[in-house]
């Protein structure tokens, strides 16, 4: 074991007089200052733990149809009723599926629109997953009461020529 030879006397003589100030310092203290700290207590409260994302539990295909190759838009609706006594979450979904032994689409094939609640048209981008473009759910999720009907239309364009597919409208249910 190596030796670590303590500082000249001088320093040591250094050191042993600050603690000697140190400690006629809390002797000469307050007695706040000089009575050993109690912790206080602090409460705690934990925020609300927030609600679990709603999970896809069933999806209800509608009719299909060849993907429109004439370079026009075409309209597509996706529509769902709540026949249940309570509310439901729903999402609308269009997919667009390649065939199975390719080519695949890419969102570049197509121009892909929504209509909103003012009746206006917005460009959606598809997301895209082994060949299967697709809209996305997450911002699409509707509550319905019961009695309610979603109507969500899109209009698709192909504007890549020779492309291949079917269109696929459904609705997804959240549990």
């Amino acid at each position: 074991m190596k030796k670590v030879p303590f500082p000249h006397a001088g320093a040591r003589i250094a050191s042993l007089t600050l603690l000697a100030a140190l400690a006629g310092g809390l002797a000469t203290a307050t007695p706040a200052l000089a009575a050993p700290s109690t912790p206080t207590a602090t409460t705690v409260t934990a925020a609300p733990a927030a609600e679990p994302a709603p999970v896809p539990v069933e999806f209800v295909d509608q009719a299909t149809s060849a993907l429109p190759t004439d370079g026009k838009s075409h309209e597509f609706t996706v529509t769902y009723a709540n026949t249940t006594a309570s509310d439901l979450i729903v999402a609308p979904q269009l997919l667009l599926v390649s065939p199975d032994s390719g080519p695949f689409l890419k969102p570049a094939d197509v121009k892909l629109e929504l209509r909103k609640a003012d009746g206006c048209w917005t460009t959606v981008t598809p997301g895209t997953q082994t060949g299967t473009l697709y809209t996305d759910l997450t911002t699409a999720q509707h509550t319905l009461a019961p009695g309610e009907t979603l109507t969500q239309a899109y209009r698709l364009t192909v504007t890549s020529p020779g492309v291949v597919g079917t269109v696929q409208p459904r609705v997804v249910l959240y549990g």
